[in-house]
């Protein structure tokens, strides 16, 4: 093979440019609020590719990056959406074929009996080909305390596919921290073939309440100040009780105010007067807020639901 002209050139931000990466980042940065150094972890991968492209289009060829990555942190921290991005990314720079994502988890994979999971497996992996297959709560792949377990059996099929066609899939692993640590310490091969993690913190109040705010106002709803001064109040007791979910359990939070605000405000009009204004169909109340069962100190009913993927 000929060696390379040293004296060529090329221009990065022309790559960037063509590939229409900031759009991406862009979106990226207006979805999720927050989670500076996860969006900083995406911009240096981005920058990565954008060099490995300038390289391979130089003559500087080397083997395809390897680009399977683990998201760690708790849910409801944008583990999804960035997988979305990060796709769209791949797609762009010419990494992957389609740049979709094929989201799963251990049962999308793995069978009930023998030779169930092997066919399941490589169904969700040809579906994924060309794009990113995400696997949430990834751990629960391995089970070594259950010896009648197929999840090895999928993760052996994972491990033949993400080394001989990492240049046509990514995978992302996401989960708990601890949990992941945990997986990869007894399945030394996946953890090798990772080379990207990525840590998402959980929000901060003033992040949560900014998210609030993002929520409501995508459904045309609006808070008025005590809702307002309620909603702040109900993120710092609630983060406190089991089972927070960080933007997930917002969401939840909110759904249950916009029910309250609709009984309210449906008792309110079958009386003689039973005309509503648009004001107040899209306003939350710090009554419907404070119904809420946090601030007497308990639990929600659907509390434990907020862990549920939606």
């Amino acid at each position: 093979m000929n060696a390379p002209d040293q004296a060529k050139a090329i221009d990065l931000q022309e790559i960037l440019r063509d590939a229409e990466v900031e759009p991406v980042m862009a979106q990226l940065e207006d979805e999720l609020i927050g989670l500076a150094p996860v969006k900083a972890r995406i911009r240096e991968i981005a920058a990565f590719l954008v060099v490995s492209r300038a390289r391979a289009g130089l003559g500087l060829e080397a083997a395809t990056p390897s680009l399977h990555m683990c998201f760690t942190g708790n849910p409801g921290t944008g583990k999804t959406t960035v997988a979305l991005r990060m796709a769209e990314i791949l797609h762009r720079l010419g990494y992957v074929r389609k740049g979709h994502v094929v989201s799963v988890t251990r049962d999308d994979l793995v069978g009930q009996y023998i030779g169930h999971t092997a066919p399941k497996t490589k169904e969700i992996l040809k579906k994924a080909m060309g794009g990113v297959l995400f696997i949430d709560e990834a751990y629960y792949l391995y089970r070594p305390e259950n010896e009648r377990d197929y999840g090895q059996e999928a993760i052996e099929i994972l491990l033949q596919v993400m080394e001989n066609h990492r240049d046509d899939l990514v995978v992302i692993l996401a989960g708990y921290k601890d949990r992941m640590d945990t997986f990869f310490k007894s399945n030394p091969g996946m953890s090798s073939r990772i080379a990207h993690h990525i840590d998402f913190p959980d929000y901060s109040e003033n992040e949560l309440l900014q998210i609030t705010e993002k929520m409501v106002g995508g459904m045309n709803y609006h808070l008025d100040e005590g809702a307002r001064s309620a909603m702040d109040e109900y993120i710092h007791l609630r983060r406190q009780q089991p089972h927070f979910a960080n933007a997930r359990s917002i969401r939840n939070a909110l759904d249950r105010a916009r029910l309250r605000q609709a009984n309210r405000i449906f008792k309110r009009a079958t009386g003689a007067d039973s005309m509503v204004t648009t004001e107040e169909l899209s306003t939350l109340t710090a009554e419907d807020i404070r119904a809420s069962r946090v601030f007497g100190g308990g639990l929600q009913q659907a509390v434990t639901s907020d862990n549920v993927k939606k």
